[in-house]
């Protein structure tokens, strides 16, 4: 059969029988013999008219939906006329798309709207019957059929059993692929979480950026506006100073008059007797030219006042624009260590997060190997504390068989020790089992001696101090 580039059309729910007339299919035998092209004889009826897109499939018996199909092909149309209608219609199956197995099918018509339009009555895929057959056989031949049939019967089982421990484990690797996904999801949803998060420090930062691009610029515009302010201050001190050089040559040559005029009354004091109406009339002059001088002094420092303002107005101009510029390099020194120390921040928290999750594999290293050191050495106090009263009772029992008393209770120290102890006159060579005692009592850590854990009231010997410690450290996390 050739594939079709889609699949046909069909109806997902259960099915009227009342439409199956409007198709008939004749010539359909009882059984067709399977590796062979099947071909599907049919008629259209007057009440239905075929339509581009139909199909006939072939259906098992009993199905529920058209979408149970085993094959199809789709069916050509046929001629304008309705005498080409009327006439048989056939369609062939190849044999490659042929069920394999003797289950009963039926050919069914169904249309493009997924409606069955006609249904076939039933028919097998299987060799000729064997009613129309003679077979003769042996017996042994009968035994060894039974035999291969009961291999095969065996061989299904195991295949059986095969397809279930398949399904388990298909069933297996779903579930192992749904936790997967399930965890995929969650580092997704991390991941965006992250990203949300990127995208709103990046976006702070680029607020903060424009801020100062905005505070840079008002500073460059402010800078450029006292520029010119400065520019013109200095073109009118450029005028100031012409207008004042004017005024000094005014007043080198005022001073040339009055020196010129000095050599003259010299040049007349000689005279003095001869001409004296004439020296009145010079001191007169002298007295006016003074007068002048003066004018011309007071004149000059009345120009210089302003141009001492100017001077002072241009130092404040040259002032402000240079503490102007040093907030602007102090705004871009201040962008550029925030930058930086953004990134050290960042850099810094991946280091802590990187020293934590070391810190804390070498504390579960550490509190496991300190558990089973703890283990072993309680196991090691148990079996000492067996061995003791093992010692005590033949102790014990050594006292009574040679006719001593036994105080039972554990000495807190040597007898050797003890004021007013004295070893009995009735022993010759003392007891033998005195210093194994002693030194057993000995070795034993007292009650004043021991660790308490104020938490969970655990009790330690006093040579486990490290082990001691590293117990509240745990505590502590």
């Amino acid at each position: 059969m050739e594939t079709a580039e889609e699949d046909p059309s069909s109806a997902a729910v259960l099915l009227d029988h009342a439409s199956f007339s409007q198709v008939v299919f004749n010539s359909v035998d009882k059984f067709y013999v399977p590796g062979g092209d099947v071909t599907c004889y049919y008629i259209f009826t007057q009440q239905f008219t075929p339509r581009r897109k139909d199909w006939i499939g072939i259906f098992r018996v009993g199905w529920k939906t058209t979408r149970e199909y085993y094959t199809f092909m789709w069916v050509p149309l046929p001629g304008d006329s309705s005498t080409d209608a009327a006439k048989q219609q056939e369609v062939q199956f190849k044999a490659y798309y042929l069920p394999k197995d003797d289950e009963y099918y039926q050919f069914c018509y169904v249309d493009q709207d997924g409606v069955v339009r006609g249904a076939s009555v039933p028919f097998q895929f299987r060799p000729e019957s064997e009613e129309d057959i003679l077979v003769v056989t042996t017996k042994v031949k009968v035994e060894e059929t039974e035999q291969r049939n009961k291999e095969l019967r065996q061989e299904n089982q195991e295949l059986k059993a095969r397809c279930a421990r398949l399904e388990e484990q298909d069933s297996a690797a779903q579930a192992e692929l749904q936790r997967k996904q399930e965890e995929l999801e969650t580092l997704q949803s991390i991941i965006k979480k992250l990203e949300r998060e990127a995208e709103e420090q990046k976006g702070r930062w680029d607020s903060e950026r424009l801020q100062l691009k905005e505070q840079d610029q008002k500073m460059r515009s402010e800078n450029e506006r006292l520029g010119t302010r400065v520019t013109e201050l200095q073109s009118q001190l450029l005028n100031q100073e012409k207008e004042m050089e004017e005024l000094v040559r005014g007043d080198q040559e005022k001073t040339e008059q009055l020196q010129h005029l000095r050599n003259g009354n010299d040049q007349l004091c000689l005279s003095l007797t001869e001409q004296r109406e004439q020296q009145k009339k010079l001191e007169q002059t002298v007295e006016e030219m003074q007068l002048r001088e003066a004018a011309a002094v007071k004149t000059q420092a009345d120009l210089m006042e302003p141009r001492r303002d100017e001077a002072t107005v241009e130092a404040q101009l040259v002032r402000e624009v240079a503490r102007l510029n040093a907030q602007v390099e102090a705004g871009k020194a201040c962008f550029l260590e925030k930058y930086k120390e953004c990134r050290r921040l960042h850099r810094q928290i991946r280091q802590l997060r990187a020293a934590a999750r070391d810190e804390n594999l070498d504390l579960s290293r550490r509190l496991g190997e300190n558990k089973l050191l703890c283990d072993c050495l309680r196991g090691e106090k148990e079996q000492m504390e067996r061995e003791n009263d093992l010692l005590r009772k033949e102790n014990s029992r050594l006292l009574s068989y040679m006719g001593l008393d036994f105080d039972p209770r554990p000495d807190p120290a040597p007898a050797s020790e003890q004021p007013g102890s004295r070893q009995k006159p009735s022993l010759v060579y003392g007891n033998p089992y005195s210093g194994v005692q002693e030194s057993s009592a000995s070795g034993l850590p007292s009650a004043e001696k021991c660790l308490t854990c104020p938490i969970c009231d655990r009790v330690f010997p006093a040579t486990e101090k490290q082990v001691f410690e590293d117990h509240m450290y745990c505590h502590s996390l």
